[in-house]
């Protein structure tokens, strides 16, 4: 790891790890679509001017479907479930379960034919017994469905490195991320003007939304591409590691959020687990980025 290298995993790990704090604060004043909508539209307009000059237009012709489905798995749906989710769970606890997302897509590996070593499969078990064990006490009312759209963001997050290394090769990680972005924004437009607030949302909101938008998801996308390019696959995506540290202090300090003995034992469960399920691939990263929230998953089968 050169200096620069340090510095780029360093400022992306906070980066990365703050979507779900700022998530939290601006789902307490502007609703659900209107907050992917703005990170979307955004994120898309930050990225475009570098985007234009590598897309091929019809090489994404000829890829629309699966270019659908990565949106769909990635941004559309999850970003969706996940704000819909911090309305009744903690930033903390959410940026926790999603750490499960390189186990999820160990598990989802093995539905696809892949054979798991013993030590992988111990990993299996130890990071669903702390999803478990941190989970468990939520599992009553509106949170026990909270909990369920966590879990199903990290699916999606799981699955959509397979179509992109599988099935969307010929087109650059800036530019599937950008146009993503692009429909996402598009497709949210409606239900954000609909929703649009009767007043001006709060200072803490409109911080939270601008943090989000430009910090969390198009600066902190540069800085990944960039820390992709300085440090190599194998590294860059060992962030995801940090990203749930770093969920858990800014919600502890800053949101005033309980840190418990059970949270923390779940985020060692959880890591441990990720790290082990996952041994085998990760000298084996993928060569394309996936967006925020730690997304930068890897995983064997697939990996972004």
């Amino acid at each position: 790891m050169t200096r620069k290298g340090w510095v780029l995993f360093g400022l992306l790990g906070v980066i990365w790890g703050l979507p779900y704090l700022m998530i939290k604060v601006a789902v307490g004043g502007v609703s659900v679509p209107m907050v992917v909508f703005v990170r979307t539209a955004v994120g898309a307009a930050v990225l475009l001017p570098l985007a234009l000059r590598r897309i091929d237009w019809g090489v994404l012709r000829r890829h629309w479907l699966m270019i659908l489905a990565f949106a769909a798995t990635e941004i559309l749906v999850p970003w969706y479930l996940l704000s819909d989710a911090e309305r009744h769970l903690s930033s903390s606890m959410t940026g926790l379960l999603i750490a499960c997302v390189p186990t999820v897509g160990a598990l989802l590996a093995t539905m696809g034919g892949e054979r798991l070593s013993g030590l992988r499969w111990v990993g299996l078990a130890v990071g669903f017994g702390g999803v478990a064990l941190l989970a468990a006490p939520n599992l009553s009312g509106g949170d026990a469905w909270a909990v369920v759209e966590v879990l199903l963001v990290a699916v999606g997050y799981a699955i959509a490195p397979v179509i992109a290394v599988r099935r969307l090769q010929e087109i650059p990680g800036l530019v599937l991320v950008t146009v993503s972005l692009g429909l996402a924004a598009i497709l949210y437009l409606p239900a954000a003007i609909v929703t649009w607030p009767s007043r001006m949302p709060s200072q803490d909101v409109l911080w939270a939304l601008g943090g989000l938008t430009v910090v969390c998801t198009a600066i902190g996308l540069l800085v990944f591409f960039e820390l992709f390019k300085e440090v190599g696959p194998s590294k860059a995506v060992v962030i995801t590691y940090v990203n749930p540290l770093v969920a858990v202090a800014a919600g502890v300090l800053i949101l005033n959020e309980s840190l418990t003995v059970t949270t923390i034992v779940a985020f060692v469960l959880i890591l441990s687990g990720s790290v082990l399920a996952t041994a085998r691939e990760r000298s084996k990263a993928a060569a394309v980025p996936v967006p925020p929230e730690q997304k930068i998953a890897h995983s064997a089968r697939r990996n972004a």
